[in-house]
């Protein structure tokens, strides 16, 4: 445990140490990237939602569960770091250069990182959505990842393991939920529909024998 320690200590440092010879610019864009980075992932949430909005109840079920999968992965990430307590490397590696953020407070403690799980479970769950995006969604996780050690507040144990944390719990909520969710689909547009037709005029008609005597004769 110590060599791994020591081994992270010294990827920090080598990292945080490119991150300071970078031009100035490209500091900045990681900067807006490492905090505004998993904005994209929710543009990726609504498209896949719009491009599901009308095939399959599975497709559906699959776009509604990747949201829904990404927050589960975070709750779990949330709840293993209270209990880990890791402080963070900005204030406990010595030698190390200032972060390029504001090191967080002590509290916020840093194992495992929750912008990676949220970086990890969206790129899995997006990706199973819609599979032409996995191109995008894991080079996009693993820039977000890097991107927190790069501006000096998590180790690289951080987000290896936000990364896989996140992409794994991701993965079992989505094969587990889908069939369900899809159910319940299926029942909500079937009841949507009747409705649609029922307010159109189309409801149930009596069959002809079920009319009254007099109508069904002509009677006066």
């Amino acid at each position: 445990m110590d060599n791994l320690s020591r081994l992270s200590d010294e990827l920090y440092l080598d990292v945080t140490d490119f991150a300071h010879s970078t031009p100035h610019w490209f500091q900045s864009l990681t900067e807006v990237w490492t905090e505004a980075g998993l904005l994209l992932f929710g543009v990726l949430f609504v498209a896949g939602w719009w491009r599901a909005r009308a095939g399959a109840s599975g497709a559906m079920a699959l776009a509604l569960l990747a949201p829904l999968a990404t927050a589960f992965g975070y709750v779990v990430s949330e709840a293993l770091k209270s209990l880990v307590d890791e402080e963070r490397p900005c204030r406990a590696v010595v030698g190390a250069p200032a972060s390029l953020v504001p090191c967080p407070p002590t509290g916020d403690w840093s194992f495992p990182s929750n912008h990676a799980a949220i970086a990890g479970a969206a790129a899995v769950a997006v990706a199973l959505a819609w599979r032409g995006t996995v191109w995008l969604t894991v080079p996009m996780a693993l820039l977000m990842a890097f991107s927190r050690v790069f501006v000096g507040v998590h180790y690289p144990h951080d987000v290896t393991v936000g990364l896989l944390l996140g992409g794994a719990l991701a993965f079992l909520a989505v094969k587990a939920a889908t069939r369900p969710v899809g159910a319940l689909v299926e029942t909500a547009r079937s009841s949507r529909n009747g409705a649609v037709v029922w307010c159109a005029g189309r409801g149930p008609r009596q069959h002809a024998s079920a009319r009254p005597e007099g109508v069904r004769h002509g009677a006066r």
